[in-house]
């Protein structure tokens, strides 16, 4: 609760960069044409999927990041102590940087302004939901049975909404097949 003032400043930060005009938002979707809005919102999204993945796995894979940022998240590894509130549980400075792609890529790709507002409170909400330990066994999403399994092996989806990122990078380890693994 402490981050929470650090927290607000990322979506703080970029409303105003919004507002200024230094970023490729929209505030119309009539400006690029709902057949755009929808080719740029996948694109956006897209992207915003493969830098949460790679901030992430970057996370782990950098050790005095990890030590300083990240450990704090991670003492949640058992299935027993996930909850959601593991997924706030973060040192405020490692959830603005996860959260960062958002804000990146709107200075690149052309978003609507309230598509984006809405992508950060949805992180909030998905954040919170991959640490509940119900796995809604709904391919591609990346749902809690995935995410546990990163918080009990730490090398495995780094991945956010989907598995799309771990499938192609090689770290997606699939909660049913480990399943199978333990009862074998």
């Amino acid at each position: 609760m402490k981050g929470m003032p650090l927290y607000v400043s990322l979506p703080t930060l970029s409303e105003y960069m919004i507002e200024r005009g230094w970023t490729r938002c929209y505030l119309s979707i009539s400006e690029v044409g709902i057949f755009n809005y929808v080719l740029l919102t996948a694109l956006y999204l897209m992207l915003v999927e493969f830098g949460i993945y790679w901030m992430h796995r970057g996370l782990h894979d950098i050790k005095p990041l990890y030590k300083w940022l990240h450990a704090t998240h991670h003492i949640y590894n058992k299935e027993n102590t996930l909850s959601p509130f593991a997924g706030l549980a973060f040192n405020p400075i490692d959830g603005i940087l996860q959260a960062s792609p958002h804000v990146i890529f709107i200075f690149i790709v052309p978003t609507h302004f309230f598509t984006h507002e809405l992508s950060l409170f949805v992180e909030s909400v998905w954040t919170t939901n991959i640490h509940d330990c119900i796995h809604g066994k709904v391919w591609p999403i990346m749902g809690a049975g995935y995410h546990t399994i990163h918080h009990t092996t730490y090398r495995h989806n780094y991945g956010h909404y989907t598995i799309w990122m771990d499938w192609m990078f090689g770290t997606l380890r699939d909660p049913l097949e480990s399943q199978k693994v333990k009862s074998s």
